[in-house]
């Protein structure tokens, strides 16, 4: 019997010893293909959320005056919209209606919403002559304007 419990002790242990190797090598395949996707993910960004490069925005609210007739307006709509192809500091441009049911807006009808890159570029841009051109066309016609800038994140 001493001999018969010995071997039966044996193959438990080597029966023990064969699940803790297959336990190890399913480990081992599944951490490996974690990785392989990880790094197969981090080269292209797929699934990997990405910190965009921050950027300074020029939030421009205005209100017109009740004498400013819609002609004014569209003058200077497209006046504005003009300024990013004759500023190259100016990255991005767009621009709106206020659109909002909450009646918040205290009388301001127009936001531009331009970006730069940098706040070296906006420095350009604020004394810049075809900036200045705008704000002489726009001038008479504001009752307030309302500039906001800041970064994104």
């Amino acid at each position: 019997m001493g001999s018969g419990t010995s071997l039966e002790s044996l193959n438990i242990i080597m029966k023990q010893l064969f699940i803790l190797l297959i336990a190890l090598a399913c480990s081992f395949v599944q951490f490996s293909s974690c990785d392989k996707a990880k790094a197969s993910t981090e080269g292209n960004n797929i699934d990997k959320p990405t910190e965009p490069d921050r950027v300074l925005r020029h939030v421009v609210l205005f209100q017109f005056n009740d004498s400013t007739t819609t002609e004014d307006i569209d003058k200077i709509e497209s006046s504005f919209a003009a300024l990013k192809s004759k500023i190259p500091e100016v990255h991005d441009l767009e621009w709106g209606l206020n659109n909002s049911p909450e009646g918040l807006d205290k009388g301001f009808t127009h936001c531009f919403f331009l970006t730069f890159k940098s706040e070296a570029d906006r420095d350009v841009y604020l004394p810049h002559p075809e900036h200045q051109a705008f704000v002489d066309l726009v001038g008479p016609h504001v009752k307030d304007v309302l500039v906001v800038d800041y970064w994104s994140d």
